[in-house]
């Protein structure tokens, strides 16, 4: 079999076991609604049956990364047990008291497992780029995002039962660790050597690796927060000129659309990004985002059509970057630690987006919804400065086949 033929197949494999195995992330979103009604769960309950699996993600990252598990160890049997792991942890949920705090001990668990699975596709993917990694990692963002618009289009037609929710997602990630099984590792993977904690340590002492990071949390100071918020906003905003049945309704779909746009945005961005530069397509991406961040509001029960449009450029441009942080953090560290910075990375952004989704609710109390998105503007904003420093940096050539 030709190595462009491998690498079609595995590419493909590895986006539906990225896919699949994020189910179990994702299902969250589809199912809160449902429980809260049902169960009368509060509003903090709510939150935290989201947050736990965060929380559980950032642990798992950080104990990747400080083991260096993802470089010493077969991505793909780490991704197969994680995700068999996480299955069985998801699937508890059927069987445990929904009203009853031992709920977010699985989803913890779960968000423990995910480090297995999402920075480990990114490194698998980065096995296979030549001068296409920009495109590659942006097409796992992508599918990425894409799931994470789905449970707001189920939603908007009613929801689903959660159980069925929770069942097919956990059948999902045992079906991902089946599909990890026939994905190729790429030519350009290296052996690890012996692994020492302080090598992350070293390895952040790399400006240049420290720059795309600074970039990456200026990005995601921005990009979760937006996602858990924007719903809301737009639910408020058309309820000040439809019916509430409606408003209801429209807003669902287009918070399905806001986020849902950003998987076009992933894959557009991966292609410019490997012919333009990283540092350009990503301080041009958090520029229009940023903009965005400090305008949404001052739409606030305008014309919904307006406002749509808004956040459908918003959308495209708010996650149109992520994939090439993790793109630069790869061509910037050494090939043998390229898993392991990819796991810090994701742990330090997500750590980021526990702080800022909850500080997004002390400015709609403290700005209104005209005004609460603004302060989102600051992680673009030194996000650019970041990327913009690490383009004037001798690595930059590193980037994109040295398309700063």
């Amino acid at each position: 079999m030709s190595g462009s033929t491998d690498k079609t197949r595995s590419l493909v494999f590895l986006a539906l076991a990225e896919t699949a195995a994020l189910s179990l992330w994702f299902s969250a979103s589809a199912v809160v609604p449902t429980l809260a009604a049902t169960y009368h769960l509060s509003g903090f309950r709510q939150g935290l049956f989201t947050s736990a699996v965060q929380a559980g993600f950032v642990a798992g990252s950080l104990t990747s990364a400080l083991l260096g598990l993802a470089d010493r160890l077969d991505p793909r049997r780490f991704f197969m047990a994680s995700a068999i792991v996480a299955a069985l942890a998801n699937a508890s949920l059927l069987v445990i008291d929904p009203s009853g705090w031992l709920l977010f001990a699985p989803r913890f668990l779960t968000g423990v497992c995910m480090a297995g699975i999402y920075p480990v596709g990114m490194k698998l993917a980065a096995t296979w780029a030549k001068a296409d990694l920009g495109l590659l990692v942006g097409i796992l963002v992508g599918a990425v995002t894409l799931g994470s618009a789905a449970p707001h289009l189920f939603n908007a037609f009613g929801g689903v039962d959660w159980r069925i929710a929770i069942g097919g997602a956990s059948l999902l990630a045992l079906v991902a660790a089946g599909l990890i099984a026939v994905v190729g590792i790429g030519p350009r993977a290296v052996a690890a050597p012996r692994f020492r904690p302080a090598m992350v340590l070293f390895a952040w002492r790399i400006k240049s690796v420290r720059l795309a990071n600074f970039g990456y949390l200026g990005h995601m100071w921005e990009l979760y927060a937006m996602w858990a918020w924007i719903g809301a906003f737009l639910a408020a905003s058309f309820a000040q000129s439809l019916e509430p049945a409606a408003a209801a309704f429209w807003a669902r779909l287009a918070t399905f659309a806001t986020v849902g746009i950003g998987a076009l945005g992933c894959l557009l961005a991966g292609l410019l990004a490997d012919r333009w530069g990283r540092t350009t397509l990503t301080m041009a991406a958090m520029a229009v985002s940023g903009c965005c961040a400090l305008s949404v509001g001052l739409l606030f029960d305008a014309s919904p059509i307006v406002l749509v449009l808004l956040c459908l450029v918003w959308g495209v441009a708010v996650i149109a970057d992520s994939a090439q942080f993790s793109a630069s953090v790869a061509e910037l560290s050494d090939p043998s630690l390229t898993g392991t910075m990819l796991t810090l990375q994701t742990a330090l952004g997500f750590t980021l987006t526990l702080v800022t989704i909850q500080l997004m609710s002390v400015s709609i109390d403290l700005l209104g919804w005209r005004y609460a998105f603004m302060p989102l503007a600051i992680g673009p904003l030194l996000g650019v400065l970041a990327m913009g420093r690490l383009r004037a940096h001798p690595d930059a050539k590193k980037l994109a086949g040295g398309r700063r």
